[in-house]
């Protein structure tokens, strides 16, 4: 029979690698999806539409719920409980505000006229609004990861000595940051 110490050790040799081969194959739908974007843009009838404002908003936000969770990481190995749930919070506030942005964002393309289907629709929104939803889904992800966290932390399960889960939590939400960058400087560089 397998004592305590040796199933957290296995958890923690089989945890990151599964982390990743899901990053990866995030990766690889994001990939499929900002391609298929350059090869539908290069068949022409796309519309050109300034990225609205809130965009631009909403990835500071982001970056800002990465170092939120920098400074809880920082605090559970100081052994600061009471930083760790702030940070976490901070963190989790922020992701609610920046999905809050994103949702935001989608009204101001409607304002404009950028419709995802339907008359007047164009490809260029749709894909749009195909790639920021697909991020966003996966954000939801992210912020259920970070309200699990937050509870672990509010019940003391991380010390400096077991916080697995907080680095995991923090690895994928910031693996969500950097796509968002990505995604954000493709949308507005290839427009």
């Amino acid at each position: 029979m397998d004592t305590l110490d040796e199933r957290r050790s296995h958890r923690k040799k089989v945890a990151k690698p599964l982390l990743w081969i899901g990053m990866v194959s995030i990766i690889m739908m994001f990939a499929g999806l900002t391609s298929g974007y350059i090869v539908r843009r290069a068949e022409g009838n796309w519309i050109e539409f300034e990225m609205p404002q809130i965009f631009y908003v909403s990835t500071i936000l982001l970056a800002l719920s990465s170092l939120a969770l920098i400074w809880a990481r920082r605090s559970v190995h100081q052994s600061n409980l009471q930083a760790v749930k702030f940070g976490l919070m901070l963190a989790l506030g922020l992701g609610l505000a920046f999905s809050y942005s994103q949702v935001q964002g989608w009204q101001s393309l409607i304002n404009i006229g950028v419709y995802f289907t339907g008359p007047g629709s164009n490809a260029a929104g749709s894909f749009f609004y195909v790639i920021t939803l697909a991020h966003l889904l996966h954000v939801v992800a992210g912020l259920i990861v970070l309200m699990v966290m937050l509870r672990k932390a509010i019940q003391l399960k991380y010390t400096s000595q077991d916080h697995l889960g907080l680095d995991l939590g923090m690895m994928f939400w910031h693996f969500l940051g950097v796509l968002w960058l990505y995604l954000f400087l493709f949308l507005a560089i290839i427009r």
